[in-house]
């Protein structure tokens, strides 16, 4: 859906399971084999896997200041069932927060999260307000005000009906 730029670090797995569904089409990636595959799925993880999605598109929308698209799972109990570590590299004495077990996918997401907080990036990543796109993009706009996945496509919708919305209120007056 969006030309935009793909989320910087580990954010760029968040976003790209979020955008396993296509609101707009009814399409949904991980339904397939080939959708799976990049996220080391099997089929009967998906179930799970739908809710985690979900529950971060939600925390997407409300990046940007939307309400939830329906009742979720909230992302923090999700996330309050993968134990995360502290780790230090012991070249430069860095340190981060990274998952006592990196396979399962819930445990990758949690430390992409953990990271993007640490680096300030998390609430860059939001959900279009179109409500029959909700796709996940990251916000690079200087102010941090974004509002669509694509200018070019959502955008210009939504602008298009408040322009027919006034021509419609301005004839009936």
């Amino acid at each position: 859906m969006s030309e935009r730029s793909p989320a910087p670090g580990a954010l760029a797995l968040v976003q790209s399971l979020v955008n396993t569904l296509d609101i707009e089409s009814g399409a949904d990636s991980l339904d397939t084999p080939d959708g799976r595959v990049p996220f080391g799925l099997t089929e009967d993880e998906v179930p799970a896997v739908r809710e985690l999605r979900e529950s971060l598109r939600a925390a997407l929308l409300a990046h940007a200041g939307h309400p939830a698209h329906r009742a979720v799972t909230p992302l923090g109990e999700l996330l309050a069932a993968v134990p995360l570590v502290v780790t230090v590299d012991a070249g430069d004495g860095s340190g981060a927060l990274a998952p006592a077990d990196e396979g399962p996918l819930l445990s990758r997401v949690a430390a992409a999260i953990a990271e993007a907080l640490v680096e300030g990036t998390w609430t860059r990543l939001k959900a279009c307000e179109a409500a029959d796109c909700h796709w996940a993009y990251y916000d690079r706009s200087p102010a941090g005000r974004g509002r669509w996945c694509s200018m070019q496509v959502c955008g210009a919708r939504a602008k298009m009906r408040r322009y027919r919305a006034k021509q419609t209120f301005s004839k009936g007056s």
